[in-house]
């Protein structure tokens, strides 16, 4: 099987990466985080007209008609951008939610016990299989309160009484398990998407800096304790990456599982260690490399968790059957002699 990226999949890459550079460069995304992640609709609509939301669905139904390596590779640019909203629902939500496709509708989506993002911003809700609109939405919404957020770019709201176990497998008892249990698999890997992209971009900031600053004469990346950060970075950035384009391949939930957990250690240990590699200018307001921090924190308690991914990996390794010839293959050994029981 080749992994490698076609050349009209790294066209689209690039195309995305051009249009966030655009359209949410560096002085949007702080205009963002003073606005308290207020959604910016026409950018909304922008990423609409680029195919962002439509891009999965059938070009009959006026959609791109790609798949999931695809979107992926979107949802690791948006990853790259700190790119704000609830991106994977509504994106999930296109050709179930009117408008949802065409970025004329924010949707966002109900993750467990978990608080709801974006809530005030939206126009549906994704409650399992059930999309609240209207007088329903407006019911959800003024019975919700808002929570404080680690990530200023990601307002959120505790729903009263909003779902069951965040950690539930994916054979749940919605009215249609099979489609909700699906969106939840496909949330976990388009988010793990996200990671990875903000673990690869981490990785860059903290080579940047570490080859600019300087200190006793010298660039601090010549300092090996900062070259082991470093290196570290990528270790941790192209095991998730492989893990993350594989499972868009197979569609596997264990797989998905796998990348996952992953992803979320890649984002999260990745900007810690850029915010070592910066220093004492990492911990300030103006440096960017504490929103990727937080955004790792919110994602990585998003649709699946480090021990829900664990758990399932953990079950899917007890299902497997043992190798030919091996010695569990035969059942437990007699006890030697001398032995007891």
């Amino acid at each position: 099987m080749d992994f490698q990226l076609s050349d009209d999949q790294r066209a689209l890459r690039s195309g995305m990466r051009d249009l966030l550079g655009a359209a949410f460069d560096r002085d949007r995304l702080r205009a963002a985080v003073d606005r308290d992640g207020a959604l910016d609709r026409r950018l909304w609509r922008e990423l609409g007209a680029a195919g962002f939301f439509a891009l999965r669905l059938p070009e009959e139904a006026g959609g791109v008609g790609l798949g999931l390596p695809e979107a992926v590779l979107l949802f690791e640019e948006a990853g790259r951008a700190l790119l704000p909203g609830p991106l994977v629902a509504t994106h999930l939500a296109a050709g179930l939610v009117k408008g949802a496709a065409e970025g004329e509708a924010v949707v966002t989506a109900v993750d467990g016990r978990l608080p709801v993002a974006h809530l005030a911003a939206a126009d549906a809700v994704l409650v399992g299989a059930e999309a609240l609109t209207g007088e329903a939405l407006r019911d959800f919404a003024a019975a919700a309160r808002p929570v404080r957020s680690t990530d200023p770019l990601t307002p959120l709201h505790r729903a009263a009484g909003a779902g069951a176990d965040a950690e539930r497998a994916p054979a749940a008892t919605e009215r249609t398990p099979a489609h909700a249990g699906r969106f939840r698999i496909e949330a976990a890997l388009l988010t793990a998407a996200e990671q990875l992209g903000s673990a690869a971009r981490t990785t860059e900031a903290a080579v940047q800096h570490a080859g600019d600053r300087e200190q006793f004469g010298s660039p601090i990346g010549s300092f090996q304790a900062v070259k082991h950060l470093c290196a570290d970075m990528l270790a941790r950035t192209e095991p998730a990456r492989a893990a993350v384009y594989a499972a868009a391949l197979t569609g596997d939930p264990v797989e998905i599982a796998a990348a996952k957990l992953l992803a979320d250690e890649a984002a999260v240990r990745n900007a810690r260690d850029c915010l070592q590699i910066h220093g004492g200018m990492g911990f300030t307001w103006e440096a960017d490399v504490h929103l990727h921090l937080k955004r790792a924190w919110i994602r990585a308690a998003s649709w699946l968790t480090g021990a829900g991914a664990e758990e399932l990996l953990a079950a899917a390794l007890g299902a497997e059957r043992p190798l030919p010839g091996s010695s569990a293959a035969y059942g437990p050994g007699a006890p030697e002699a001398g032995g007891g029981g």
